[in-house]
């Protein structure tokens, strides 16, 4: 067996996105949200089968996926490679927008259902050393938790460091499958334990991908790789500008370097 990056657009959508198997996304989220009894995900519809920009300018290729269950809530899951400027407002308005579009004006607010956004990072977002996180809105003072509608779940990747032989609940599982699966080459005995992450597996391997499915998904890692890239030499530009100022003031080439990040061979090149 060999299984691709779940990180990849085409990976990811085809996992989470599948609205004829969708047994991976309703473990997924029952997983990252802590749902149990009559609060699990039973069943999903897609809601966005097509994705699509959703503000001027944004790239459609945001791996996201929206679903509702059967009970009427909303979920986002997303997929988030590079942190970027006003990340944690973009999410906050995204989800904030689709829990008032449910109901039209003159429509009651009691129709409104709770709204949530699962985001996958492949960078530290938070400041503890927890990889996972949920996010309410509660007292300040007594920690009530009367505004139940809008909660926010990270799962954030770097931080997670967990062995195949340490994991525990059932995020931990997800966690590894969507950090490690590209590493393996069986099926690990705990995805027997959850029908939803066995057809993960199963729908990550290679082997069941047509040649069609193959050619998108290496398009989709040049395109990832080529974004990275665009990201990296930015960084690169911006640090050799301050680098500039510095050594126009005369700052030491020490300081300049540890400031930067720069060698000394760019530096005297400045």
């Amino acid at each position: 067996m060999r299984f691709v990056d779940i990180k990849n657009d085409i990976a990811f959508r085809k996992i989470f996105g599948n609205e004829q198997k969708s047994a991976p996304l309703i473990s997924f989220l029952n997983a990252a949200l802590e749902l149990e009894g009559d609060k699990r995900v039973v069943s999903v519809t897609l809601t966005n089968p097509n994705l699509f920009p959703r503000i001027a300018g944004e790239k459609a290729s945001i791996l996201d996926v929206r679903a509702t269950d059967q009970a009427g809530r909303k979920f986002v899951v997303e997929m988030q490679l590079a942190e970027k400027d006003g990340f944690d407002k973009r999410v906050q308005y995204y989800l904030s927008r689709d829990y008032s579009m449910q109901i039209n004006r003159g429509e009651d607010y009691p129709l409104l259902n709770p709204a949530y956004f699962i985001g996958i990072l492949d960078f530290e977002f938070s400041k503890n050393g927890h990889y996972h996180t949920r996010h309410l809105i509660l007292d300040k003072t007594t920690n009530e938790h009367l505004l139940k509608d809008i909660e926010f779940s990270f799962v954030e990747l770097p931080k997670f460091q967990l062995g195949l032989d340490d994991l525990e609940t059932p995020i931990d599982k997800w966690a590894y499958f969507i950090k490690h699966a590209e590493e393996l080459n069986f099926i690990p005995d705990y995805a027997n334990e959850d029908e939803g992450l066995k057809t993960a597996f199963v729908e990550a391997d290679k082997h069941n991908w047509s040649k069609d499915d193959l050619i998108a998904y290496d398009n989709a890692s040049i395109a990832e790789q080529d974004e990275r890239g665009k990201i990296t030499a930015a960084e690169k530009k911006r640090a050799k500008e301050i680098a500039r100022e510095l050594k126009k003031n005369g700052v030491d080439k020490e300081i300049i370097k540890n400031s930067t990040g720069l060698s000394d061979e760019e530096i005297v090149e400045l």
